[in-house]
Parts: structure tokens; sequence; C-alpha cells
């Protein structure tokens, strides 16, 4: 361990105060001198953005932020919940140590709203649901005794002697692991209360001052795991759980899940008749049912509109492409594992099987090739080169076709099938593209995440000097979708590239254009706005509005990005003022992002409820016996006659049933009719959520007034009598 230098420390707080110190410095004492109710409230520190314990010693300059519950915003800090279930971890591997004392303990991180452990269980005493009383007993038992996380660091040797002592192969395994990823790196243990004398751990931390920080803590559920990830190995129990900071946090907790649970699309999309998924057809394929098609149309007549107020002309393009379209623009073979296998063509399929060579072998071959042409097109982007748009002769044997993973490739062939100059651009091509990923079953989840989605893409073609303004107006075509559905909560992501990523194509230069171009739109929004490296795709920066729903979860919605390597990759070029070609730089924008996954967060969002404008079915009309049959049968044809879409239940069940059944449905109006309303012309109004009717109302001033709502989309239920 290295011993502290006494010299004079500064410390620069978030607001850009800076502290002076005499010496070395811990954490802790930052925020005493700060000020007492901070270091009462302090859970941990960031030290030159890292997440440390609050006994961390400081020994130079240093940035520091002060972690507590509470984040700057306001909300719950994400910083103080790791640090949190970390230590929650350890809390509940020591009480299943207490419950099971022969269980080997493996690895437990903490993740987005739980923990886990994985644990190795004897096979005569496996852990089962019904120990789950017993060790939360132990867990409260742990909290109350508020045990401080002491830390300490062993030498190598006398660390990896002391774990093969204890027989513990899966800690061994770890130190050794630690030991080849950093040869520098420290052994660290952390005990719950005094070392030696109480539960350690082989762990790098970092953690909250004492067990009694963690102020509830439950067992959530058993899973099965391997050590490592491979079935082959050893098979793990993984045990999860969830901490938090109260106990009436953890209760708003499990009342969101609750709230969730009864909102979830895959649910609801089967009660309201939306979409359905058959094994017969594939797993994550959708297909789209009547209900579920009125809802998708509306959507797509409602942006549809948008476009042309901007000047967007509509394309369409196949579902398929060659090999070598997507070999130039990048998309092959590098993002292979996201995309459906090439289809090869059957004169190559013949040839190939005559020399014997196995699928396996095939697929080699078309990747060999796809990633020495991708490399040759990558160096001559680079150099801002023409790229030649076919492959040599001699590859031509291995080429085939492929399920389109992105429409821009598309819509790039069609901007190069004619000639442009500068007062022709922008141009902007939109389609309803659909596009095919070749998601894991694992990961596939009804709507919103799928192997074939439309996304209501658009590519816009312009000069360097017409990015700006037409960045923003893609960024206000997203803001009239999100507010128009009154999706008004959210905030905005600029994903930036990695400093250091190999993953990107195209010249630094032309990518500080397109980050800078992102910044200045992103500034323009008038709301907060986050810098995310890593983020990018790799021709360019994006813009990703990330939208929070009424039940507080975030959704990664519309999206734009700025491209200057696409153009170059496919040699696009425009005539320029100077009579001379010019690249032009290319925007890529989906205000839905995909209508499958949009559709998917807006039925969570309207738990069903959808305004009346996007409602399948906006009208259920109720004779209340057969007598006025007729009349409902005039009342539906002269909602139809405005567009309306209107159902008539004739059924010979009693009214308050054909409510029911029509609640349930989520259908925003019921015309309940009785004799008197169809002497005076009238229908009796009862609204989507309310316990009785809302009065008696003329026939034609419920449909006008009904068709005003529907026009104007409206996100709320107006008509009233």
């Amino acid at each position: 361990m290295l011993q502290p230098v006494n010299k004079p420390v500064t410390i620069t707080l978030p607001d850009g105060k800076q502290i002076p110190f005499d010496g070395p410095v811990t954490g802790l004492q930052v925020a005493e001198k700060i000020g007492s109710r901070l270091a009462k409230d302090a859970l941990g520190v960031k030290v030159n953005g890292e997440l440390r314990d609050l006994g961390t010693v400081i020994q130079g300059d240093a940035s520091v932020s002060v972690v507590t519950y509470k984040a700057r915003d306001g909300g719950v800090s994400a910083d103080a919940l790791y640090l949190v279930r970390h230590s929650a971890a350890h809390i509940m591997a020591e009480a299943i140590q207490r419950v099971v004392p022969e269980a080997q303990l493996v690895y437990g991180p903490p993740l987005e709203d739980k923990f886990y452990y994985d644990i190795r269980f004897p096979e005569s005493r496996p852990l089962r649901e019904g120990d789950f009383a017993a060790i939360e007993a132990e867990m409260k038992s742990i909290v109350e005794e508020d045990r401080k996380f002491t830390r300490y660091e062993q030498a190598r040797e006398a660390c990896l002697a002391r774990l093969a002592g204890e027989g513990n192969k899966y800690k061994v395994d770890n130190a050794q692991r630690a030991i080849k990823a950093d040869a520098n790196a420290a052994l660290t243990f952390y005990a719950t209360g005094e070392p030696g004398k109480n539960f350690e751990d082989l762990c790098r931390g970092p953690h909250v001052p004492s067990t009694g920080r963690v102020g509830a803590i439950k067992v959530l559920s058993l899973a099965s795991s391997f050590w490592h990830g491979d079935e082959n190995s050893d098979r793990l129990t993984r045990v999860y759980g969830t901490a938090f900071a109260t106990q009436a946090e953890m209760d708003a907790y499990f009342a969101l899940k609750e709230e969730a649970a009864k909102r979830d699309h895959r649910v609801l999309g089967k009660q309201l008749h939306l979409f359905h998924i058959d094994e017969a057809v594939g797993q994550g394929l959708i297909l789209w049912t009547p209900n579920g098609g009125v809802l998708r149309d509306q959507l797509q007549k409602f942006i549809s509109e948008e476009l042309v107020k901007q000047g967007y002309s509509q394309v369409f393009t196949p579902h398929i492409g060659r090999l070598e379209l997507y070999k130039t623009s990048g998309h092959f073979p590098y993002y292979k594992e996201s995309q459906f296998a090439p289809v090869i063509e059957r004169e190559a399929l013949e040839e190939l099987a005559k020399t014997g060579c196995s699928c396996s072998d095939m697929m080699h071959r078309v990747e060999g090739v796809s990633a020495r042409l991708a490399a040759t097109i990558n160096e001559r982007t680079q150099k801002q080169t023409i790229t030649p748009d076919r492959v040599v002769a001699d590859d031509k044997l291995i080429e085939g076709f492929m399920l389109k993973p992105m429409n821009c490739p598309h819509h790039i062939k069609i901007f190069a099938s004619r000639a442009y100059s500068y007062r022709d651009l922008p141009v902007r091509l939109a389609e309803f593209g659909t596009v095919y990923r070749w998601e894991q079953s694992g990961e596939l989840n009804g709507l919103t995440r799928v192997r074939g989605f439309t996304q209501d893409d658009a590519h816009l073609f312009c000069t360097e000097d017409q990015v700006a303004q037409e960045v923003l107006g893609c960024l206000s075509l997203v803001k009239i979708v999100l507010g128009t559905l009154k999706m008004d909560n959210y905030r905005v992501r600029v994903g930036l590239r990695n400093a250091d990523g190999k993953k990107y194509t195209g010249a630094p230069e032309a990518w500080d254009k397109a980050e800078n171009a992102c910044r200045n739109a992103a500034k323009s929004l008038g709301v907060a706005f986050s810098e995310e490296p890593g983020e990018a795709a790799f021709y360019g920066p994006k813009i990703d509005f990330v939208v929070k729903d009424v039940i507080g979860r975030e959704w990664q919605l519309g999206t734009v990005q700025v491209d200057y390597q696409l153009p170059v990759r496919f040699g696009l070029s425009y005539t320029g003022a100077d009579n001379k070609p010019h690249t032009p730089v290319m925007i890529h924008r989906a205000p839905f992002g995909s209508m499958e996954r949009f559709t998917g967060v807006l039925i969570e969002h309207f738990a069903g409820a959808f305004p009346t404008w996007l409602s399948p079915e906006q009208v259920r009309v109720l004779p209340i016996s057969e007598k006025t049959n007729e009349y409902a049968q005039k009342v539906v044809a002269a909602l139809k006659a405005k567009g309306v879409r209107a159902t008539l239940d004739d059924g010979n069940d009693r009214v308050q049933g054909k409510i029911k059944v029509a609640a349930e449905m989520k259908i925003p109006y019921m015309a309940i009719v009785g004799p008197r309303d169809a002497e005076q012309g009238m229908i009796s109004l009862r609204v989507r959520g309310v316990e009785k009717d809302a009065g008696a109302m003329p026939l034609e001033r419920f449909v006008d007034a009904l068709t005003a709502e529907i026009e104007a989309r409206s996100a709320v239920l107006g008509v009233k009598p």
C-alpha cells in the first residue's frame, strides 16, 4: 500500500470551489470540511470521476464530489444506489452463509435496480424460496448491528494461499483473474466489522460506511447460472435481491413494479387484440392484427402529414439487397452478429457444394472477403477518396443477398441514381422501411425487442452549410411527435466517439464537424442534454430522445444522426456553385425509432387507453334493448359517415354487461341509446374511466364534438354533454 505523502492537496468541488488541505485527506474529511450535515449523509465520494469509499485517502489535487442518497437534481443518486446495493450483496451473502454454512460464494455485482450473488450450494442443501424469511431476518439483524465496512489489502501470495486454504476455488479464481487483468492492482478484502472477527469477502469495493446505511433490503428470487457463464462448468444458484435508502422507497419500487405489470404491452396487446406472435411464423416477428393495424396506420398518417409540410419525398425500397451493398456501407461483416445470415446465390451454392465446402467454411469465406474489402474501403474513406462500387471479379463467387439491416444504403442508391446541383439540395427521402436484425432469443421482448421492425426512416442529403438547419428541422419533428402524444418528459443524449474508439470510420476532421453540429442543435432545444462518449454510430454522432413515461421509466425513442462518412464510402456527389463535384452530408432521422418499439412504449404509457384519434375503436353504440337497435344502427351510420371508427353491440346481454365489455376494451366513448333517446335524436354518453353516464346530448352535437377532438389529435377525452 502506498504511504501518504505529506504535501498540500487542493480539492475542487462540482461547483468549482476549491478547498486547500495541508496534506493527504480522506473523502470523509472533505465532506466534514464542507459541512457536518453533508458528512452525516455521505455514503461515498467520486474522485476524478471514480466512485470510492469515504475512507479513501486522496494524496494529490483532485476533483471530488460527495455522494449522498439525493442527487444534485433532487432525485435519487444512481451512485448512492450502486454503493448501497453492492454493500447489500455482502450483507445477503453473510446472511446466506449463516443459514447455509456450506455455501461457497462466487461473485455478486450490483445491477440497475437490484443485485445478485452467484453461490455454489451443496446438492444435499440447495437454497429454496422457503429460506427467504430466515435470510431476510439475518439481513435485518446485520443492518441493525450497523457494522463498519472495513477495507484492507493483503499481499498477493498471502491472499492466494489464504483463499486456497479456505477451499473456495471460486475466490482463488477471482483473485487470479484480478492479478492477470492488472499486474499492479492490489488484492483487497472488505470486512463487515472487525477484520478476522466478522464476515469478510474478497472485493475491490467501494461500499457504504456501515451496514446500517442500507435502509431496506429484500431477497427477490432464485435463478440458475454457470461459472463464467459456461454451461459445461459448475452450476451455480443466482440469488437476486434489492436494497433502498428507506423502506418507503422500497415500497414505492414494488408499487411501480406492480403498476408496470398492469401496463405490460404484451398482456394488453393480447387483451386489446393489437398484435400476435406465432411460433410457426418465428420469434420476434410481429403479426399486426386489425386493431393494431389501425393504431399503426394512424401513427403513420400522423407523421406523413408532417413530412409533407417539411418537404420530404416518400420512397419505397425492397426488403433485401446485394451483399456488396452492405460491404460498402460497412454493415457487413462488422455487425454480422446482429444480422441475419447472407442468402448466397444459387449458382454460388452449387459451385461451393462441388468443392465440398461446408456451411461454416462458406461463411468464413464470405466474411473474410468482406472484411478485406471493408478494410480497403475504410482506408480510402479516411483519405476522402471515392471508392469503387463493385467487388473485384474473383469475389463474385460468394456474392449473394441480405435481409436489409438498415434502409440507408438503399436511400443512398436512390440519391445516386440522378445528378444534383447545389440548388436541388437538401434532398429529403422518407420511407416506412422494414429492416431485420438477428436478436438472441433470450433478448426478445414483445414489441420492444424484435427481429423485424419498421422504421419511420428518412435520410437527408445536404450541403455542409445546411446541416445545422436540417438537424433543427429533424429535432422539431421529434418534438411535434412527443408533444402531440403528451410524452413531454424527456431528456436529450448526444452520442459521441470514444477518444480511442476503433469502430468509427472516416476522417477525424469530419467527425469534429458532425459532433459540433449535434452539440449546437441540442443546445437549441432548451432542455438539459448530456454528452455520452462511445454512443455514436460507426459512421457519425447522434442525438437521442430518452423519454420518461407516466410511471417514470425511460425509453430511447427518436434519433437524429449526422453522417459525413457514408456519402464518401459510396462516392456521392453534387455539383457546387463552382461547377465542381462536392460530397454531400447525410442526416439520418427516425422520430418514432421503430413502429414496433414505439407502439409497445405507447401501449404501456397509456396503459392501453389511447387518445381517441389513436384508438382502434373510438365509439361503441349500446342499445338498451332490441327496441332501439334500429336507432342504434342510425347512430353508427352517422358516426361512420364522418370517419369515426364506431361499432354496434346489439347482443342479448344487459346494457351493464355491454358497458363492462366495452370498458375492458378501453374504448374512449360509449353511446347508450334507449327509447327516449331514439324519440329525441339523442345519445346518453359514457366516457372511458368514468363510473356513471356523463349525460344526454343531441346526436349531431356528439358527432361534431367527437370529430373535432379526433381532427385535433387531442391527447385527452374532451367530449361533454
